[in-house]
């Protein structure tokens, strides 16, 4: 197994050489140009033995370089015409290297094109930006010798190119379309939550200023404490505003997958609002995207704490907001006439389901929860023999169970007519409770034959599941169970 170079760097981004010759990295067997020819014993000894075997050697080692160049001729076709986003380079290749991930992003830098490199150690970051033919250069070379995963992405493709550990390549090609049904219909937003700082478009400018969904002079910011009495952000609030503009932006691109229009009139239930944060940003962005045209709005956030729904109602007031509310109940308590939108996050246990049963219920376009305390199943579940000797670590079977909860529960979303994706909010570094849920309903009728073999299909796999670990019963799916069928939207 090569080594990667960056190993003995210690501030500093790898020194990669030059792009190496493409055949260097496969062993192509010599041709007779390249060796003196056998005499005639040899041949007649040796060709049926070995004749075969080396060119069928020949021909994979071509093969594989032919998948490696296809990866490589892309990307710079795709720099050239301006659709390529990024390139991430993962997977070391050494087993406990330092550097863990290289990310290219396209901008432009004094007028002059360039890749702009992030090293990604275990412990910092190293920023290096590079013109594009030499950090074409730097990806080739890199690949292969410290990564063995390459992933392309583009506006209307992604490209993955995979090299196993005897050096043979794969190469995985899939189209990005519009948001028409299955993992489509959330991959804007979870592409929004899983990197904070993609420019909206290629060959963006370095120097640009970070678009946020919010401005600090908004009102309700200076009410709530996120910044002072001249709109500058409180040194304490730096976290909470990343994560309300991270959560405004991941919701604008569910309203659009969602199909939900600037003008069209909006009832939103936010369960355990706490102090209103992220309620106050979604109302403001809402209101701003009508740009002042008139939008029906009902914006609900449902706190148990009297002091903080209080607190919230204050604010509101004081800033003159109209279709933004806050009441005292929990998600057993409250509910909603009407909900083309809900939010649950930081639902604790089975609040979680009960919040998702709610949306379910209600046929809500987007359902969106952030669940934490995952204590139900893990009591239920039974340590299969094949994964023991995991999991008889208690974090490790802490983290399974959070893992299948989660699971069972974007599954059951599947079933009753969502796309649901299971992704990573914002990073570890701004809050430990991270991980996010979230479910746009899909359009067309419930009832044909495809729509139900689906659901027959993810109900199947859900009763696989349990019967493995041994779970009873799930929160989720006893309240569905109980509660009428969801109209088809």
């Amino acid at each position: 197994m090569r080594h990667c170079p960056s190993r003995s760097r210690s501030d500093a981004a790898p020194a990669v050489s030059p792009a190496p010759d493409h055949r260097a990295l496969v062993d192509i067997p010599p041709t007779s140009s390249d060796s003196a020819p056998p005499t005639t014993s040899e041949a007649g000894a040796g060709a049926g033995a070995s004749a075969a075997p080396r060119l069928q050697e020949g021909g994979r080692a071509l093969a594989d370089l032919a998948q490696r160049e296809r990866f490589f001729d892309a990307l710079a076709q795709g720099l050239a015409q301006g659709s390529v986003t990024r390139v991430v380079l993962s997977k070391p290749c050494t087993k406990g290297d330092d550097l863990e991930r290289v990310t290219a992003r396209p901008l432009t830098l004094r007028g002059e094109a360039c890749l702009s490199f992030v090293y990604k150690y275990r412990t910092r970051d190293v920023t290096k930006n590079e013109p594009i033919a030499s950090g074409q250069q730097t990806l080739a070379a890199l690949l292969g010798e410290c990564f063995s995963h390459a992933h392309l992405f583009a506006r209307d493709a992604e490209l993955q190119l995979m090299m196993s550990r005897k050096g043979r390549y794969t190469l995985h090609r899939a189209r990005v379309g519009l948001a028409t049904g299955g993992e489509d219909a959330t991959r804007a937003a979870v592409a929004a939550a899983g990197d904070d700082d993609l420019p909206p478009v290629p060959g963006a400018p370095h120097d640009r200023q970070k678009h946020r969904f919010l401005g600090l002079d908004t009102p309700f910011l200076a009410a709530l404490g996120v910044t002072d009495a001249r709109h500058a952000l409180v040194p304490a609030m730096a976290r909470k505003w990343k994560q309300i503009n991270k959560f405004v932006e991941v919701m604008a691109h569910a309203l659009e997958s969602a199909g939900l229009g600037s003008d069209a009139p909006l009832n939103v239930v936010d369960f355990g609002a706490g102090k209103g944060y992220l309620t106050f940003a979604l109302h403001d962005y809402l209101r701003r995207q009508a740009q002042g045209a008139p939008r029906a709005l009902d914006i609900v956030g449902v706190e148990l704490r009297p002091d903080l729904v209080r607190l919230c109602n204050d604010a509101v007031a004081r800033c003159g907001l109209e279709g933004l509310r806050f009441e005292a109940g929990d998600v057993g308590s409250f509910v909603p006439a009407r909900l083309d939108v809900m939010i649950a996050l930081h639902a604790c246990d089975t609040a979680t389901d009960h919040a998702l049963h709610t949306g379910i219920r209600a046929g809500a376009a987007i359902i969106m929860c952030s669940p934490c305390c995952h204590k139900q199943i893990r009591p239920q579940m039974q340590m299969p023999p094949l994964l023991k000797p995991m999991l008889h670590h208690g974090i490790h079977l802490g983290q399974q169970a959070e893992m299948v909860t989660d699971g069972l529960r974007a599954l059951f979303l599947e079933a009753y007519g969502y796309d649901a994706q299971v992704f990573e909010f914002v990073a570890l570094e701004h809050t430990s409770k991270n991980k996010m849920i979230l479910a746009v309903r899909r359009g067309g009728p419930a009832d044909t034959p495809p729509a139900q073999r689906r659901r027959a299909e993810l109900l199947a796999q859900i009763d696989e599941i349990k019967r493995f670990y041994g779970i009873r019963e799930h929160a989720l799916e006893t309240l569905l169970a109980g509660s009428a069928e969801p109209q088809p939207a």
